[in-house]
C-alpha cells in the first residue's frame, strides 16, 4: 500500500497550532505524519514563508490544510513541489491580487467583525467578551474561554496584503463550508469553494471554529483528499 501523505495544518487569524488539538490526535492515530505550523501572523508573506519551510521539510507528498486566514496562506505555500493537495476549512481562498479585505467587501460584513479591536501596535484582537458568540458559538464554555484568552494577535496588514498566484489553480482542492459562520459569510465561502473548483464541498452546521466543533468531519475530508492524490 502506498505511504500516506504527510499532513501540515495551518491555523488562521487569532489562533495558533493548538486550534487543531481535536484533529491532530485522530489523524495521528490513523497513521499520518502530522505537523502544525506556528505562524507569526505578521504579514501574509511572512506566514506563507513559514508554512512553506515546514512543508518542504516533510518527507514525501504533503496535504496542506488551512483554516480561515490559513486558506490564504496555503494558497501561497501550496506551490511547494511536494504539496499534492489543499484542504480549505471555513477558509479564504484568494486569487492573485485579492486581499482578504476585498473578499470581505463582496457583501455586508458578518456579525463577528464587530468584535474585532485594533491595538496601538497595528494588531487586531477579538474582544474576549464577544469571542465565543463571534468565533466559536458551538463550543463549550471552557473551550471557548481558552480560545479567547490564548488568542494570538494578528497584524492588520494580513487583511490588506494582496495574494500572489494561488496554488489552487494547479493543485487539487477540497473545501469545508461552515453554515453558521459569523466571521466569514457562508455565501462568500460557497463562492470561493466554487471558484477554486473544489473536488468536494462539505457543508457543516457549524461555527467558524469547525476544526474544533466538528473535528471528525474535518478529518474525514482530509482523509478523502489524501486518498485521491
Amino acid at each position: 500500500m502506498a505511504k500516506k501523505p504527510s499532513i501540515v495544518l495551518v491555523h488562521g487569524a487569532w489562533g495558533d497550532g493548538s486550534h487543531w488539538s481535536k484533529v491532530i490526535p485522530v489523524l495521528h492515530a490513523r497513521g499520518y505524519n502530522v505537523s502544525a505550523v506556528q505562524n507569526p501572523l505578521t504579514s501574509l508573506e511572512d506566514d506563507v514563508e513559514r508554512t512553506r519551510r515546514l512543508t518542504e521539510a516533510q518527507e514525501g507528498p504533503v496535504i496542506l490544510v488551512g483554516h480561515s486566514y490559513g486558506g490564504a496562506v496555503i494558497s501561497g505555500a501550496g506551490h511547494a513541489a511536494n504539496v499534492v493537495g489543499l484542504v480549505f476549512v471555513a477558509a479564504f481562498a484568494p486569487d492573485e491580487g485579492d486581499s482578504l479585505g476585498s473578499l470581505f467587501a463582496r457583501r455586508e460584513p458578518p456579525p463577528g467583525v464587530a468584535s474585532i479591536r485594533p491595538d496601538q501596535y497595528g494588531f487586531l484582537w477579538i474582544a474576549k467578551e464577544l469571542h465565543k458568540e463571534s468565533f466559536c458559538q458551538d463550543l463549550g464554555d471552557d473551550a471557548a474561554l481558552v480560545m479567547a484568552v490564548a488568542q494570538k494577535p494578528t497584524a492588520a496588514r494580513c487583511f490588506e496584503d494582496k495574494a500572489g498566484p494561488p496554488a489552487w489553480k494547479t493543485k487539487p482542492s477540497w473545501y469545508q463550508l461552515s453554515q453558521d459562520d459569523r466571521m466569514i459569510p457562508p455565501e462568500t465561502q460557497q463562492w470561493m469553494a466554487e471558484r477554486i473548483g473544489a473536488k468536494k464541498i462539505v457543508s457543516l452546521l457549524s461555527s467558524h471554529a469547525s476544526l474544533a466543533s466538528c473535528p471528525h468531519d474535518i478529518v474525514a475530508l482530509i482523509e478523502e483528499a489524501a486518498s485521491q492524490v
